[in-house]
């Protein structure tokens, strides 16, 4: 099984990431559970989102504590909150940052985790016109985590913005467009 914590605030989309991501990994046979934890309802307020992912049924109905993987929405919660917090020495911490693993390595002082890196706000400002990063994160994650193929997601969300946004193509094409850039220039 695999276990991954979502860290954003409030308006970013670590809920949206982490349901899209689920019901992607279900399409590919996979048993998934996604679920959100808030702190204050508000905008801007810290968020976690979860999710867990095995070929056969999760038994498990819990908070997660020791995620495999962890993905940072925003940057600045690095210092805000103990990101790392459970994550196994072999496990994945990505963050959108625009500096390089190593420069995001040193600024938290970390040694042995597994540190990837994507621009995802950039990205997002670039593709969508706003920065809500969630997007982007998914297609560093999809890179990062090997879970299912690029394809999937793809495909899955295209799907999903199609129902939503069907007289707003140049949403659905931004959406895309920044998952593929992303999991295109994650580093690490």
């Amino acid at each position: 099984m695999i276990e991954i914590r979502w860290h954003g605030r409030g308006g970013q989309g670590a809920k949206t990431a982490a349901l899209l991501f689920a019901d992607a990994v279900m399409h590919e046979g996979k048993w998934v559970q996604a679920f959100p934890e808030y702190g204050p309802e508000r905008m801007g307020a810290p968020v976690q989102a979860f999710n867990r992912v095995s070929d056969e049924p999760i038994l498990l109905h819990c908070g997660i504590t020791n995620p495999d993987v962890v993905v940072v929405l925003d940057p600045t919660l690095c210092s805000a909150i103990d990101v790392t917090a459970g994550l196994a020495s072999d496990g994945k911490l990505l963050i959108n940052s625009g500096e390089t693993p190593e420069e995001f390595r040193k600024k938290m002082g970390l040694s042995t985790k597994s540190i990837s890196t994507v621009d995802a706000s950039k990205i997002a400002l670039a593709t969508i016109g706003k920065n809500i990063p969630n997007t982007p994160m998914l297609g560093a994650l999809i890179k990062v985590s090997g879970v299912i193929p690029l394809s999937t997601i793809i495909s899955y969300v295209g799907e999903k913005m199609t129902k939503k946004f069907k007289n707003k193509p140049e949403v659905i094409n931004g959406n895309l467009e920044a998952i593929k850039r992303a999991y295109d220039e994650v580093r690490g």
